[in-house]
């Protein structure tokens, strides 16, 4: 059966661009072999390559939205949302200092998706960026990065707003299932790094050392946990994404590392590596309430991986 993604992608941008008027196309419509504009990653609030949906009537920031929304899957999209809102809950925290609002996201779009093979697109502001690249009729997802800050919002000790909660529960659930040299091997530092080491860059080269404890050398339960952090992450994208990105991975060359205290609340670092495959959370500032989050494929970013296979087929 056809994979019907690229086909809803490439509606989806078309109808973005058609809701566009003139000066906001101009803004937000870039080439595609404008690499620096491309492979542009940047989850902190500065500007960015794009149009902002706050110059956008309402059509066209709906349209923005559905195209995000091919993107993601329901629980993601709902992610995502949160995240954008709570850049009105950080603003009144900060005493409406900075200006903050959760219009302040930005879309561009790389070539023509009416017409081109190979097009391009991002939403991004702060903690969020969902980046997608289609060629050929493939979609390539990621770099996709969600944060949240504030991580929580607590009443009376319980959450009223934990937008990546799973994200922390599921990781410290395979640490506390592992036993004394399993752990032991899983924690590569007392501290934690101050953000995600791959940060904003547009290439992660190679693997990122120390590797961490190996999914083989876990037992029955520590495996089953690392496969559902895996999921959980692989599962930000479309179920025929996510199924696709699945069976492509070795997972019995996959490894879990974990940085800083073990405890909850104080200021913690993970990381799950495999072939193609980066996974990265913190939550390292605003004393252990600021978290960042992001899935990558190294070699495969920014539809590294589609861009080869068509450059073996169509010699430029």
């Amino acid at each position: 059966m056809e994979d019907p993604l690229p086909e809803q992608m490439r509606a989806a941008g078309t109808a973005l661009l058609t809701a566009l008027d003139p000066a906001a196309r101009e803004r937000a419509v870039h080439s595609f072999d404008d690499e620096a504009a491309r492979r542009w990653l940047e989850y902190r609030p500065r500007p960015r390559p794009g149009v902002c949906l706050a110059d956008l009537d309402v059509t066209a920031r709906k349209a923005a939205h559905r195209l995000l929304a091919t993107a993601l899957s329901p629980s993601a999209y709902a992610q995502a949302m949160a995240i954008i809102s709570l850049e009105e809950v950080l603003d009144r925290a900060e005493g409406w200092q900075r200006g903050r609002h959760s219009a302040d996201y930005w879309v561009a779009v790389f070539g023509d998706p009416a017409r081109d093979d190979r097009w391009a697109w991002r939403l991004e502001g702060h903690h969020l960026s969902v980046n997608m690249t289609v060629v050929d009729g493939q979609v390539s997802p990621a770099p996709i990065f969600f944060g949240a800050n504030p991580a929580a919002v607590r009443y009376a000790g319980r959450p009223v707003s934990r937008p990546l909660g799973v994200e922390e529960d599921l990781a410290r659930a395979l640490l506390d299932a592992l036993g004394p040299a399993e752990r032991a091997a899983a924690i590569i530092a007392d501290e934690a790094p101050a953000d995600i080491i791959s940060a904003t860059r547009g290439r992660v080269d190679g693997p990122l050392e120390p590797l961490g404890v190996p999914a083989h050398r876990l037992g029955p339960t520590g495996r089953a946990l690392l496969d559902q952090v895996v999921a959980l992450y692989l599962d930000r994208l479309p179920p025929e994404l996510a199924i696709r990105e699945a069976t492509r991975l070795d997972a019995g060359a996959l490894h879990f590392a974990w940085a800083g205290p073990t405890q909850p609340g104080r200021r913690h670092y993970y990381r799950v590596q495999g072939d193609d495959l980066l996974i990265e959370y913190d939550n390292t500032t605003a004393d252990g309430n600021h978290a960042h989050t992001v899935l990558r494929r190294p070699a495969s970013d920014f539809g590294a991986d589609v861009l080869a296979t068509h450059h073996q087929t169509h010699p430029h």
